[in-house]
């Protein structure tokens, strides 16, 4: 993919955020991400790709834009792209820390079209690259990862969501001296930040949602990180779908090679709330800042947008054309 399209996939997730942040707070989560799906797809369209979603919204009858297999952009370079327009809804609906607008882009055929169903995961940096077994146990994970990071367990950081299906991982944690961040929404954040040096989290590990386990693995394998996961189906209708990818073992374990695979992915995320890396979107009198990060495997390059948006000129150049 050209280089430069990595600061206009930036834009895409600033519109996001930008559309949907003036609800923070408000309890209106369902209101805020349909603007932020309105922003993010107006924008897609003026990007120089030829894009379809494979991981989005939801299927073409359960929403108006961004749907799984819609078209996307203005022209150009075929791609897959994933996107989350809030990661978060719950968190910018009660003004908590953690929610993002993010996205990944990958040439076409790059990105597994992971249906929406759980999928069991475990998230590392770069440090523990190569240790990590999603069939062993919690404390058998911990101590790989703790022996090639040179640290004790006592000194990492594990992320979970907060939910009663994690008693008995966090149990074990927690008996093993780890330290544990139970969040109550949004995932693929975390797992970003583990991959960054700085953020304080080492590990993420749980059950969450299969889409989301994408995004995240996109974020990893930028920066040379590890991720292994297993999709949990529920009903016979998620059964067929992992049989329609070609998984007929249900216990098989996807690593981020799985995932995403190719010589080439582009991961986005804007901020939209406080997180330990990204900084929260502040409005002012005629404008607003924003905080992004975009990676791209290809060059290993990670780079953080500080944009200050001149709103007010942006709405007169619009009602002038």
């Amino acid at each position: 993919m050209d280089r430069t399209l990595a600061l206009e996939f930036v834009r895409v997730t600033e519109a996001a955020a930008l559309k949907s942040g003036r609800l923070l707070g408000r309890g209106l989560k369902d209101e805020a991400d349909g603007l932020a799906v309105d922003g993010m797809r107006s924008t897609f369209d003026t990007v120089p790709i030829s894009g379809t979603v494979v991981i989005g919204e939801g299927e073409i009858d359960e929403a108006p834009m961004l749907y799984i297999g819609e078209e996307v952009g203005a022209g150009g370079e075929p791609v897959d792209i994933a996107v989350d327009p809030i990661e978060g809804t719950n968190l910018i609906a009660k003004g908590q820390n953690g929610a993002i607008a993010v996205l990944a882009i990958a040439p076409r055929g790059g990105l597994l079209h992971a249906p929406d169903m759980y999928m069991q995961k475990i998230c590392v940096g770069p440090r523990a690259k190569g240790v990590i077994d999603i069939n062993a146990s919690v404390t058998e994970n911990l101590r790989r990862v703790a022996e090639k990071m040179e640290r004790g367990i006592s000194d990492l950081t594990v992320v979970m969501l907060d939910r009663p299906r994690h008693k008995d991982i966090m149990k074990e944690c927690r008996d093993a001296g780890a330290r544990i961040r139970l969040i109550t929404d949004g995932d693929v954040n975390p797992a970003m930040e583990c991959g960054l040096e700085g953020s304080g989290v080492h590990m993420v590990i749980g059950t969450g949602g299969a889409p989301e386990g994408v995004l995240a693995a996109a974020a990893l394998k930028c920066t040379g990180g590890d991720m292994q996961a297993r999709l949990i189906p529920h009903t016979d209708e998620e059964v067929r779908r992992c049989h329609e990818m070609g998984i007929r073992d249900l216990n098989h374990v996807l690593t981020i090679d799985d995932l995403v695979h190719g010589d080439d992915t582009i991961f986005a995320a804007t901020a939209i709330t406080q997180g330990n890396i990204l900084r929260e979107m502040k409005f002012f009198p005629g404008g607003a800042r924003t905080h992004s990060v975009v990676m791209r495997y290809k060059t290993g390059t990670v780079r953080f947008v500080d944009t200050i948006h001149k709103l007010d000129r942006k709405l007169k150049s619009m009602k002038v054309k």
